[in-house]
């Protein structure tokens, strides 16, 4: 288990490092574009729990990654190795537009006593949160959250239900 620990740890450290030559390239490209993209940009609603999207066809509004959700096996809380693929394309977006902060909401099946799952969703909120911060996210732009089983995606009392509630959802705002 240990092993796997730092095996993860030095393959985020990696990707941090390979990622932060571009990100400063992007962020002086975006920073010239910014004048002309506020200007130009109008919001329109979004889903719930996603970011306003801009009706422009700018970097920054295509930037933004469609998934929100990061799912999970039963009672854990590690990231499964897809799912560390949104979190880090979540993290690009929130590196590249440094006014945007974002929530994560752990949330966990209905199977377990309440105050169990909101410890559950909590970790859960928090794995992601850590890796947003290896990925160079500043803690103070993630707030962590947990519903426990408060807050179901579907209803259902069986195994298809339940893989779709044990989730951590990022809620831009």
């Amino acid at each position: 288990m240990q092993i796997q620990r730092l095996l993860i740890a030095a393959a985020v450290a990696a990707v941090f490092a390979g990622c932060s030559t571009q990100a400063t390239q992007d962020q002086a490209a975006s920073s010239e574009a910014q004048p002309a993209a506020r200007a130009s940009a109008q919001l329109t609603p979004a889903q719930p729990g996603q970011a306003p999207r801009s009706t422009t066809s700018t970097a920054r509004a295509s930037a933004m990654p469609s998934k929100h959700s990061i799912y999970y096996e039963y009672d854990k809380s590690e990231i499964k190795s897809d799912d560390k693929k949104v979190i880090e394309a979540h993290a690009d977006y929130l590196r590249s537009n440094p006014g945007v902060k974002v929530v994560v909401e752990g949330n966990a099946d209905e199977r377990g006593s309440a105050e169990y799952n909101l410890a559950l969703g909590q970790r859960r909120a928090d794995s992601v949160s850590k890796v947003m911060t290896l990925l160079g996210v500043s803690s103070d732009r993630i707030e962590t959250v947990s519903f426990g089983k408060e807050k179901p995606k579907v209803s259902g009392h069986g195994e298809s239900a339940w893989s779709e509630n044990r989730r951590s959802d990022i809620v831009y705002r």
